[in-house]
């Protein structure tokens, strides 16, 4: 039997006619199971590309911000020790103690290398974090709503109609969601009768059933709709034919189910964008393609591999007091 793959499109198809022939719900599920296999493909291909670019960010640029960060706080101790010469002259002094604090505070606060603290706090003791020491004034009382015109907000009769459509509308939401629930577990049992291993005598059988039974009762655990539609197409439990003649009732119900699943699924996608987002310090939008990030975090790398080579030029030069006095001279506040 040749199996389906997973990500399989299911569409209700009417050979020989356009789409303008079907249901509107028949519209609606073929709309939907293709958004489904849309994200399931993008969300499938965003954590390929993200475990990829999260092993080369570790390999490549972390270690590379660390040592780069390393020589930088090189600058720093530097910087403090000029300040302390007795030869240092007062502008000079001051344009390294702006240096320091410039250096110095974004080491601390956003790299977290708090062996530089002490100078931090040598050099701009106000730095501290007094965040519990400041008092937050309370927000002015918001004004009192006008009250609106109509029945009173306690008129028996007005009470009495919205309970009643209220009690309409939860009614009509419980039957919705119990025959949304029935169409899943009846896709479920129809193949658990067929494929529980229990009762199998024979052994490669009885391990092809266990295995196709995980996959049937992971999908109906996670009420996926479209999963159980596959696994009923790949095992030969429905057919196309079976599939385009679905009556709109049931289909209203499936429809229902794919509509909570691709909302699931949208929120999935952007959870994964928002967490690269945070890890990579990029914008999210920059994620609407992994080619812009796999872009992005080459250009970083060799940015950063440039940035590196000159600060370590720059510590080995300023080591020398003539050259740090000269370019002290050429920097600007």
């Amino acid at each position: 039997m040749t199996q389906a793959p997973s990500s399989q499109l299911i569409r209700i198809a009417r050979p020989g006619t356009d789409n303008s022939s079907h249901s509107k719900a028949q519209r609606e599920f073929n709309r939907l199971t293709e958004t489904i296999s849309t994200l399931e493909a993008e969300i499938a291909t965003l954590r390929t590309s993200a475990h990829t670019l999260q092993q080369r960010l570790r390999a490549e640029y972390l270690p590379l911000l660390h040592s780069y960060n390393q020589q930088r706080a090189e600058l720093v101790r530097l910087f403090d020790r000029a300040c302390d010469r007795p030869e240092t002259t007062r502008s000079e002094r001051r344009k390294l103690i702006d240096q320091i604090i410039t250096l110095a505070d974004e080491l601390v606060n956003e790299h977290g290398l708090d062996d530089l603290r002490p100078l931090l706090d040598k050099y701009d003791p106000g730095n501290r974090n007094t965040d519990d020491d400041i008092s937050t004034e309370s927000e002015p009382a918001q004004p009192a709503e006008e009250p609106s015109a109509g029945p009173p907000p306690g008129d028996p009769a007005n009470q009495k109609a919205k309970s009643a459509k209220k009690q309409a509308r939860d009614a009509k939401r419980q039957l919705d969601e119990r025959n949304s629930t029935k169409a899943v577990r009846t896709l479920y049992m129809d193949l658990v009768k067929t494929f529980h291993p229990d009762r199998e005598p024979d052994e490669a059988e009885k391990e092809r059933k266990t295995t196709i039974m995980q996959r049937v009762t992971e999908a109906y655990e996670k009420s996926d709709l479209m999963a159980l539609l596959r696994l009923q197409l790949e095992f030969n439990r429905i057919d196309q034919q079976q599939l385009d003649t679905l009556v709109d009732e049931q289909l209203r119900y499936y429809n229902r189910i794919l509509k909570q699943q691709a909302d699931e699924l949208n929120d999935e996608l952007a959870r994964i964008r928002s967490q690269l987002a945070s890890i990579f310090g990029k914008p999210a939008v920059l994620l609407n393609s992994t080619l812009n990030l796999e872009y992005s975090l080459a250009s970083d790398i060799r940015a950063l591999k440039r940035a590196l080579k000159t600060v370590k030029s720059d510590l080995k030069a300023l080591r020398d007091p003539a050259v740090l006095s000269l370019w002290l001279n050429a920097y600007q506040r």
